[in-house]
Parts: C-alpha cells; sequence; structure tokens
C-alpha cells in the first residue's frame, strides 16, 4: 500500500504532546465538528480506521476530535500547492496552528503547510518529477540535514543524481510526521514514537459529488 497521507490537523499548542499522553477520542465533538467543516454535506459515521490510514477515498472523511488536537483527513487537502487551501479550512483553527501533511508514495510526492493564527508561516511541495512545486518561508529545523544532504536519496548504493533536491521526498515526509505528531508510518522502529495505529479516527461516508449536467 505504502505510505499515504491527506490530512489537517488544528492543534492550540503542540500536537506532538497533546498525542503523547495516548489521548481518548470524544465522538461527540468529532461529529459536532464535522458539521461545522463540512455543513453542506450530511456525513454518516460507517466505522473507524487507525491514524496510520489518515488518507481517505474520495467518498469519505476521517476524523478525530482529542484534546488539544483534531486530525482531519479528506481530499481537499491533496494540494500541490497548500497555499490554495479554501480560507475556511484556515479559519477555522482561530489563533491556534493549522497543519497540513500529504504524501503518496505512488508518485513519491510530499506537501506540508503550517499557519498561526491565520497565516501561512512555511508551506512546501515537492515531487522527483515536478521538483519544488511551492516553497515559501523559512524552513523548520527538522528539515536542516535533509537539505543539507545528510540524508541522500538513494539508487542502490549510489546517490540518486537526477533528483533535483538532495534527498527523498517520502523520508521528509515521515521526518514532519516525527516532528510535528510524534509518529511515523514507514521507517527504522522507534519504540519511544507513538504508534499511529493505536489512534482511532471515525469514517465517515459522504454524499457523492454533483454530476456535471449534460447539456
Amino acid at each position: 500500500m505504502g505510505a499515504k497521507t491527506c490530512m489537517l490537523v488544528y492543534t492550540a499548542s503542540n500536537a506532538r504532546e497533546a498525542l503523547a499522553v495516548k489521548p481518548r477520542l470524544d465522538r461527540e465533538v468529532t461529529r459536532q465538528i464535522a458539521g461545522i467543516l463540512f455543513p453542506d454535506e450530511k456525513l454518516e459515521p460507517i466505522g473507524e480506521v487507525a491514524l496510520t490510514h489518515a488518507h481517505p477515498p474520495d467518498h469519505e472523511v476521517y476524523m478525530g476530535c482529542f484534546p488539544g488536537v483534531l486530525f482531519v483527513a479528506a481530499r481537499e487537502f491533496g494540494l500541490d500547492r497548500p497555499s490554495t487551501l479554501p480560507r475556511r479550512f484556515i479559519d477555522a483553527g482561530g489563533s491556534g496552528t493549522v497543519i497540513l501533511h500529504a504524501m503518496h508514495s505512488a508518485v513519491d510526492w510530499f506537501a506540508y503547510a503550517i499557519w498561526r493564527d491565520g497565516k501561512i508561516v512555511r508551506s512546501l511541495s515537492l515531487s522527483p518529477d515536478s521538483g519544488i512545486l511551492e516553497n515559501i518561508g523559512e524552513r523548520l529545523p527538522f528539515e536542516e540535514p535533509y537539505w543539507s544532504g545528510k540524508f541522500p536519496a538513494l539508487d542502490g548504493d549510489e546517490p540518486n543524481m537526477d533528483y533535483p533536491f538532495p534527498f527523498h521526498p517520502m523520508e521528509l515526509g515521515e521526518a514532519a510526521l516525527k516532528d510535528q505528531f510524534g509518529y511515523q508510518i514507514e521507517g527504522c522502529v522507534d519504540a519511544s514514537l507513538l504508534d499511529p495505529d493505536s489512534i482511532p479516527l471515525i469514517r465517515y461516508k459522504r454524499p457523492p459529488s454533483p454530476r456535471p449536467k449534460a447539456w
């Protein structure tokens, strides 16, 4: 299946710290926020899924509200340019922090963005085929070792010189998960990290998207 994400995370302070205490899912608050974020859709709960799989199909939304942190996974967040995220999702974060994380191993694409108090402070999107699609704001500390070449993308035993940047996008994507949320999906097992399979999200079925009229 490979590593895939397509999610927004809302937090008032620090998402990683909020998750470290293994918080309990608040199903009722999750239901209420689902109605706020998707007011024009009748979302139907159809079960649960682990945070590991925060990349729903187009006809579903995954959500989980915990003390100090909210996860929302939906098709709207798989953006080549995260800065174009619809404003309503940013405004929903109020004066807190909103983090977008999206990656897909089939095309080795990774993107993330951070808004604080409604203002974007960092956005990055890249893939081997397209290069750097967006690069806004200053790099976060966890990025620096990758840009400086300490973790080169490898092709067999040799660095892959065809990459337009000195690292593999998926490895940076995993580093972002670790830095911002304290877990990883793939890579070396680290017992000190949160197990994302232990964090449940509620699955919601979305109504079919309107089909364009054939005139």
